[in-house]
């Protein structure tokens, strides 16, 4: 009986950690179609801003259609709480889109990653949950990862932009306080409409900072609409809905290790949709990322199943 409780436990945090893994994974095509958006003419503002109501307008349709949608306004406390969240989700996409336009991608990607440290450090001050050596392992891998991965060491020269790096680093804190919030807000609320409330307080952020123009000039039909559907969809719709249901599973500590995945998505969108290329110091940043994001995990569940 304690064999099999030991493995409901292990698949219970396998599917914790695999909607995690899903939903950074789907942050991690964001920056390609940033970049696309871009090309097209748009600005910052426009694109934020149609990503970001497009993907309530998506997620408040499909709670409709929720059996239970009267739930989302039986605790008007928790609803609150969660549209106020809402800010840390808004600011990660405003700041580290701007990082984008200052920044080359491989440096944006690079300071957004340091949300690993970043979200285990708040785990510790804010939880009191001191890390361990095998998750300081995991980060050393990561942070040494990422220097390959983003290109740091392999390129002759770089354009910095002070202004760009503090961007990029503020969306860092901002994408940690995002799942600190995740992993915190415990309720009975379904992933879908909790995540509805999330991104309408972002929505709410992002239109206090750049006012929706793009409702009336005329930008959607001139084929904004489309990158706002593909944003919308992997940026706003996906990630809380995988982090709301998987984070509280995994913890903030590991949550973030997983959440690493992202960078190396980002980069083989970037090879395999912009045409970019890669050498192979940042190939090999990839999989040195891979391995400190299963490390973790392996272990974890090598020494559960070692216990019974």
């Amino acid at each position: 009986m304690g064999c099999g409780c030991s493995f409901h436990y292990i698949d219970i945090m396998f599917r914790g950690g695999l909607f995690v893994f899903l939903g950074a994974c789907s942050y991690g095509v964001l920056s390609t179609f940033v970049k696309l958006a871009y090309d097209d003419g748009f600005s910052l503002g426009e694109v934020v801003g149609a990503q970001v109501f497009f993907g309530v307008i998506i997620l408040w349709g499909i709670w409709s259609f929720l059996p239970q949608k009267r739930a989302v306004f039986a605790n008007p406390r928790v609803s609150i709480t969660l549209i106020l969240s809402g800010i840390t989700t808004a600011m990660v996409s405003i700041c580290y889109y701007k990082c984008v336009q200052l920044l080359p991608a491989s440096i944006a990607i690079l300071l957004l990653m340091q949300f690993t440290w970043i979200g285990i450090l708040l785990d510790w001050l804010i939880c009191g949950k001191r890390p361990s050596l095998l998750q300081l392992v995991a980060v050393t891998l990561i942070l040494g990862g990422t220097a390959l991965a983003g290109g740091l060491l392999s390129s002759t020269s770089q354009v910095f932009s002070w202004v760009g790096v503090f961007y990029g680093i503020v969306s860092a804190v901002c994408f940690s306080l995002f799942i600190l919030v995740s992993g915190r807000v415990r309720n009975s609320l379904h992933p879908i409409a909790k995540s509805a409330l999330l991104m309408t307080g972002s929505c709410i952020t992002i239109f206090l900072i750049f006012p929706p123009m793009f409702l009336v000039n005329g930008s959607l039909g001139g084929g904004l609409a489309q990158w706002a559907l593909w944003l919308s969809v992997f940026g706003v719709v996906i990630p809380p809905v995988f982090f709301a249901k998987g984070m509280p599973t995994v913890g903030i500590g590991l949550g973030s290790i997983i959440s690493s995945a992202e960078l190396p998505v980002a980069v083989i969108m970037s090879v395999v949709v912009l045409h970019e290329q890669l050498v192979i110091l940042q190939w090999l940043g990839i999989a040195v990322i891979l391995l400190a994001i299963a490390l973790p995990s392996m272990v974890f569940f090598m020494v559960k199943r070692a216990e019974h």
